[in-house]
């Protein structure tokens, strides 16, 4: 099972070129990867509210125009109006993949493994996404399907009980150290891809977790190391 943001595709680049077509359209300037950025940094805080009983669980469409709002108040950018607002929402579902993304779940589709999104994008985002991505998963997974968002052991506990597997028999992968720390406490096995550009070329490295089963550079390598062969 797959993280999709970040992990498959790159949602920086995406979310960013989106702020800076409709902001210019509107006559707005800005340091649109900055704002696409703080977008992102609000993902987070966001769903530990949802999880702690602060706000009511929602689809993260809607959550994701709850940060926006927020984002663009901070930035001086409060001019765009609800239609541009919906668009930028639906930036999240036109995403570009990393480029060994698709060739790496092609090399897995022709194995014995089957492949599976976990994200907390909803099924509706994940069908739209991974379509116009040209990534080919076997089965759409989503945080949704157990009404809650990772890194609730709940999320990673229903994708098991939906493929009718046992957790350890689940391989989650992802460059989320936090993603896949949750996903082990929840019995599953886990899998590293460092995605060195997901918050551009001055980010920090991001190690993986102590204990993570397996570390691949890409998609490609990691098919490779669970028996797929070209």
């Amino acid at each position: 099972m797959f993280d999709v943001f970040g992990t498959m595709t790159d949602w920086r680049s995406g979310v960013a070129d989106a702020l800076a077509g409709i902001g210019g359209r509107a006559g707005l300037r800005a340091d649109w990867p900055a704002v696409a950025d703080a977008w992102r940094r609000r993902y987070r805080p966001v769903l530990e509210r949802v999880l702690a009983g602060e706000l009511p669980w929602r689809p993260l469409d809607a959550l994701h125009r709850l940060m926006l709002d927020d984002v663009l108040a901070e930035h001086g950018l409060d001019d765009l109006g609800t239609a541009e607002r919906d668009a930028l929402v639906q930036a999240w579902h036109r995403l570009r993949p990393w480029s060994d993304a698709a060739p790496g779940l092609e090399l897995l589709h022709d194995s014995r493994v089957v492949t599976a999104t976990l994200s907390n994008g909803g099924v509706g985002l994940l069908a739209r996404l991974t379509k116009q991505a040209g990534l080919r998963f076997d089965c759409l997974l989503s945080a949704e399907l157990a009404k809650s968002y990772k890194p609730d052991p709940a999320v990673y506990l229903r994708a098991a009980e939906l493929l009718e597997v046992e957790p350890q028999r689940l391989l989650m992968v992802a460059c989320h150290p936090d993603d896949l720390e949750a996903a082990a406490e929840a019995g599953l096995r886990t899998a590293y891809i460092p995605r060195p550009l997901e918050w551009g070329p001055d980010a920090e490295r991001v190690d993986p977790p102590d204990d993570v089963d397996l570390v691949a550079d890409d998609v490609i390598g990691l098919a490779r190391a669970l028996g797929a062969t070209d």
